[in-house]
């Protein structure tokens, strides 16, 4: 049996200010290390047979501050590819794309990755970790769209956790948000 417990990392600068942050590699805000702390309270009453995280430092720090060092980092575990779109503010987008990421299917960030090229990235890393139980620190676009894919829809916020029978492909909990 697998269960992947995914959580978003903690707030960055960005994220408070509304803007896109995709593969730009933003520490935390004093809020974010705050929520990852907090979060840590929870996760340490659980044990899990191994921990990783996406390889940008929101997600590791995230880790660290939660539960402790991801025992190994993947790129396949990122945020989605904003291309040209990342570090705009939501209220600087053109209406089109401000659409097309409301309704995820079928979005292409210019210069970026596609909805279906991010799930194929995503897939593979989340697949290809081992049975037990794995603590994963990622990104709110991939709760996202492992939720989509679960029937549920939803912007969940930082330090929001995931739980997932992976093999059964269902869900199991939703902690935040």
């Amino acid at each position: 049996m697998k269960e992947v417990w995914l959580v978003r990392h903690g707030q960055t600068p960005w994220n408070a200010q509304g803007r896109l942050a995709g593969w730009t590699d933003l520490p935390l805000s004093p809020v974010g290390q705050a929520q990852a702390r907090q979060l840590g309270e929870w996760l340490r009453q659980e044990r899990f047979s191994r921990v990783v995280a996406s390889d940008l430092r929101r997600a590791v720090e995230t880790a660290r501050l939660a539960y402790g060092e991801p025992e190994e980092r993947l790129w396949g575990l990122r945020e989605i590819d904003f291309g040209r779109l990342e570090g705009l503010a939501w209220t600087e987008l053109p209406e089109e794309h401000k659409q097309a990421l409301l309704r995820f299917d079928g979005f292409r960030a210019p210069g970026g990755e596609s909805v279906a090229e991010f799930r194929t990235r995503v897939y593979a890393a989340l697949s290809a970790l081992p049975e037990g139980r794995v603590l994963v620190f990622t990104h709110g676009g991939v709760l996202r769209l492992v939720l989509r894919e679960l029937g549920q829809e939803g912007f969940l916020p930082p330090c929001a956790v995931v739980g997932l029978d992976w093999g059964a492909q269902r869900l199991l909990f939703v902690r935040g948000g």
